[in-house]
């Protein structure tokens, strides 16, 4: 089966009032319960902000680190799922699922077979 990640794009700022997050979660776990019950999740994470962020790079031939986010935006990557499914038709209902639970934009992309060992 094909793995597929789900990327979570989320607006910078301050996380919504609980009173907000917290059936939003709720409707998350939910997606992710079923998604484990399906046999198609194999993991996922939430991320810190983009302020967290460390970029390394190779720059004539010495590495260089810096500060923040590498792409300066209005929205950042949140988080994400790995899943696997048979096919995109597949995959992209999972990701319409974790849109609604979330109620942001998600991405959804195959990962390449044997790319990371």
């Amino acid at each position: 089966m094909q793995q597929y990640l789900l990327s979570i794009y989320q607006p910078d700022g301050d996380p919504p009032p609980p009173e907000v997050l917290e059936p939003i979660m709720r409707d998350l776990e939910a997606v992710n319960a079923e998604l484990r019950a399906a046999g198609a999740w194999v993991f996922a994470g939430g991320l810190h902000p983009p302020s967290t962020a460390t970029v390394v790079r190779l720059e004539d031939g010495e590495l260089l680190t810096t500060d923040g986010p590498y792409i300066e935006g209005k929205e950042h990557i949140g988080g994400f799922t790995v899943i696997q499914a048979p096919d995109l038709d597949a995959a992209l209902e999972w990701g319409g699922k974790l849109a609604r639970a979330i109620t942001l934009p998600i991405e959804v992309r195959p990962l390449q077979h044997g790319s990371c060992g």
